[in-house]
């Protein structure tokens, strides 16, 4: 539209190639048109314009509405004329300052008004006999008046002048009226005062209207506003709720597994223990349901957060494989891990949430598959990305048990191709202090229907109704995991073929924990130490692995490198034997998987004879790889030195540890591979005077009764005040177990005052609760607590705090 200022109305000049676009401004007032005939215009810039912008800034600066100077409208020979008015936030007092009422603005509302039109619609509703000519003039401008509407032929008949208030104390605008004939009669001059008037009062109403119709657009938008507060306040309300309730359902919970574990070390009979063992196996799945509905209630609140702390990554692998070990075995599944040589040793980052995220995946995995194999595979993004090849029919039995995957190259490819919206960060080049690791869970299961895939990550979503009454479950452990694995500043994603199986796959950054820092040297040195005293024995030894499956020998060739000893992959047993007949080496060891051992007997037995007459002056010793001990034949012709051990898998370093020093004569193993977890709590607390702090009466039997079980001395307190008065030096406690919360004075706020009563004196205080979110490691830390355990005590936790702070005494009683 074309707008003028002192000049004369001009023509439309809307010439496309005469369009430009405006110049940056530091401000911009776009407009959504609200008609029918113009919706189609997706924004105009009010502030492009000279006069548009001068009326928007007036408007928001002096809070009134203002109006432009006439202009012809486009496509049409009429003329209107905009009413703008500013919109607020909030309210303001009448004598608001400029300044204040720009802070306040939240935008503008205006309108396009047709003159000619609208005051031809008011006099044809006073129309009368006698003709009335009007004319409307913006006098803005004295000496350049310009106008509005109505003829400009003059007449010498009687004329009345009246001033016309739009509400812009800028603008002023005149009407003249005037009889077409000669002067009327003075009553008809007072009807046509009259007909002024109520024209004047229509025009007033219209924008009397328009200025309601503003008001009820912002009462509109606080009461939305207000909606907005109402829905987050109720949001924060249910995480508030869950959190209460999961934690007082946690709390009795805990007791019953903890009655529950000292009841199986009573004296049962076989189906005693069995009762015992289901409700064992309920409880926890309780538990983990509470620990599932509370992370995703984290999650859609927005409150959780990650740790950063170190950890050891293949150790975490090792508590995975003793997760799933029992139920691999009871269902025939091979079951298998492996991490690249190129992952550090340490890393940093949160190993809880970590290990949740593969938690879920095995747990999934466990489920549905009932053949094949489970391999859990960890490498760096950058190993990954280098070995990518085309698949071939030839290599797809080229897996763990032999059976055709979903994905040879660990789903990466279709990965990316399911996720292309992933983020990019997890193929970019890492830095020294970044690990960029990538993840996959393989599985022979029964896959994934097409149709169900879009929505596995969807919340509550199970494949199917039928999956949901066969297998159980909530259908959120992916959905809590893909949120994690966000936060990780990872992508996950997966390829399933019905039928066939599953790949998941996942990327994650981690700080490189084998960086030199002071902070961590301490730790770092203590891990070393468990390392090499676990390796120590084996450092140096040469084993043989007998397997033809390639991946299956990678496997073990990991696990038993981890002890230091040198490792030599062949296919078959003839292999082997010309292997330990080579007098330039010295074998200390053969694993041989048990599909060969059980192929052939004969073959089996002729390798042992021919061993036998081999002239070595160190005989190897014979390892059998088994799924399961029931499935374990030794060959009827060995005895002797070369009777072979079976070494029962999922394989890991500890237990290889341990199997291989019975075998070779030594002793059960360091108690710090976490085999013997019993053995190892006796040797740290037998002696131990210990306080335990909690106000439930149930918690306090059973954690005395878990401590008492090593040889532990045990006092209980019932609240926080009794355990200050207790532990104020001196005193002969070894260490205090303190609960979180607790009536009058919870847990953080007794370890306060206990820290400062202390001053060349600590003992180490353990928190110890059910309380999921609140006790956390950062809060334990701010209040001067060593360290955290869950309610019920389990074995091996509790060995690896207890273990932090306390060395075994040399009058246990091994």
């Amino acid at each position: 539209m074309d707008t003028f200022e002192q000049s004369p109305v001009q023509k439309d000049d809307n010439v496309a190639k005469a369009l430009e676009p405006s110049p940056i401004q530091e401000e911009y007032a776009p407009v959504i048109f609200a008609q029918d005939t113009v919706a189609h215009v997706v924004s105009l810039d009010m502030l492009s314009g000279t006069e548009d912008r001068e009326n928007v800034l007036r408007a928001r600066a002096s809070g009134k509405g203002v109006l432009t100077a006439p202009f012809r409208l486009l496509k049409t020979n009429r003329l209107g004329v905009i009413l703008t008015f500013a919109v607020y936030k909030t309210d303001l007092p009448s004598n608001a300052m400029p300044n204040e009422r720009i802070q306040a603005t939240d935008g503008y509302l205006g309108g396009i008004f047709d003159i000619e039109s609208l005051v031809e619609k008011l006099l044809q509703q006073l129309a009368s006999k006698q003709t009335i000519l009007v004319n409307v003039y913006d006098i803005t401008h004295q000496s350049h008046p310009i106008s509005m509407y109505g003829s400009n032929v003059s007449d010498d008949g009687l004329e009345h002048v009246s001033a016309l208030n739009f509400g812009d104390p800028f603008r002023k605008h005149e009407m003249r009226c005037r009889f077409k004939q000669k002067p009327p009669w003075p009553w008809l001059a007072i009807t046509t005062s009259i007909g002024i008037l109520v024209i004047a009062l229509l025009i007033g109403y219209i924008f009397h209207a328009t200025m309601n119709r503003i008001a009820k657009v912002e009462d509109d938008f606080h009461e939305m506003m207000e909606l907005k507060k109402r829905a987050e306040a109720a949001d924060v309300a249910k995480s508030q709720f869950l959190a209460t309730v999961s934690h007082e359902i946690r709390t009795p919970m805990n007791g019953v597994l903890g009655m529950l574990h000292m009841l199986m070390d009573t004296e049962l009979d076989a189906t005693q223990q069995d009762y015992v063992r289901t409700a064992q196996d309920s409880g926890k799945a309780l538990v983990s349901l509470i620990n599932e509905v509370l992370d995703q209630a984290k999650i859609e609140s927005g409150k959780i957060e990650l740790e950063a702390m170190q950890f050891d990554l293949r150790a975490i692998m090792d508590e995975v494989l003793a997760l799933f070990s029992g139920k691999a075995h009871e269902k025939g599944v091979e079951l298998a891990v492996y991490v690249s040589d190129g992952v550090p040793e340490m890393l940093i980052g949160d190993p809880g949430r970590f290990r949740q995220i593969i938690t879920n995946l095995m747990g999934n995995s466990i489920k549905f598959t009932k053949k094949g194999h489970i391999f859990l595979t960890v490498h760096l993004v950058a190993e990954v990305m280098d070995s990518i090849d085309v698949e071939t029919e030839s290599s797809s039995r080229n897996t763990l048990s032999g059976l055709p995957v979903a994905d040879r190259c660990r789903s990466w490819v279709g990965f990316k191709t399911f996720n292309p919206e992933g983020s990019s960060h997890t193929l970019s080049p890492s830095s020294s202090d970044l690990i960029n690791l990538i993840v996959s869970v393989e599985d022979t299961g029964e896959g994934i229907p097409l149709e169900a895939q879009p929505r596995v990550f969807t919340p509550f979503m199970q494949v199917d109704p039928s999956i949901s009454r066969k297998y159980g479950g909530t259908g959120i452990g992916l959905s809590i995991s893909k949120c994690l694995v966000g936060l990780m500043n990872g992508d996950i994603g997966f390829v399933s073929i019905p039928d066939i199986g599953s790949t998941f796959t996942f990327t994650a950054v981690f700080g490189n924990g084998c960086s030199n820092s002071n902070e961590s040297e301490l730790q770092k040195q203590r891990l070393k130490t468990q390392t090499n005293t676990l390796s120590s024995k084996f450092q140096g030894m040469t084993a043989l692995v007998v397997d033809p499956k390639p991946v299956r020998a990678k496997v073990s060739r990991y696990q038993i490198q981890r002890l230091g000893i040198h490792v030599e992959l062949v296919l078959d047993l003839n292999q082997g034997l010309s292997s330990i007949s080579n007098e330039n080496k010295v074998v200390n060891m053969v694993f041989i998987e048990q599909e060969v051992w059980d192929k052939d007997s004969s073959i089996s037995a002729l390798f042992v004879n021919k061993l036998q007459n081999i002239d070595l002056e160190v005989s190897p010793k014979l390892f059998l790889l088994g799924n399961s001990l029931s499935s374990s034949r030794t060959n009827t012709a060995t005895s002797g030195v070369y009777t072979p051990s079976v070494i029962t898998k999922p394989l890991k370093a500890s237990m290889l540890a341990a199997s291989l020093q019975r075998a070779m004569g030594g002793n059960m193993g360091n108690p710090c591979n976490g085999e013997h977890p019993s053995l190892s709590l006796r040797k740290l607390l037998v002696g131990r005077k210990m306080l335990i702090v909690d106000d439930n009466k149930v918690n306090l039997m059973v954690a005395a009764a878990a401590l008492k079980k090593y040889g532990a001395d045990v006092v209980c307190a019932d609240s926080g005040q009794k355990a200050i008065k207790l532990l104020k030096p001196p005193h002969k406690f070894d260490a205090c177990f303190m609960d979180i919360q607790m009536p009058e004075m919870d847990g953080f706020e007794a370890t306060r005052r206990i820290r400062d009563m202390e001053s060349n004196w600590h003992i180490p205080i353990l928190a110890m609760t059910a309380d999921v979110i609140q006790a956390t490691s950062e809060e334990c830390q701010r209040c001067g607590m060593d360290g955290y355990v869950s309610k019920p005590f389990e074995a091996e936790q509790l060995y690896q705090e207890v273990s932090r702070f306390l060395q075994p005494t040399s009058s246990a009683n091994l």
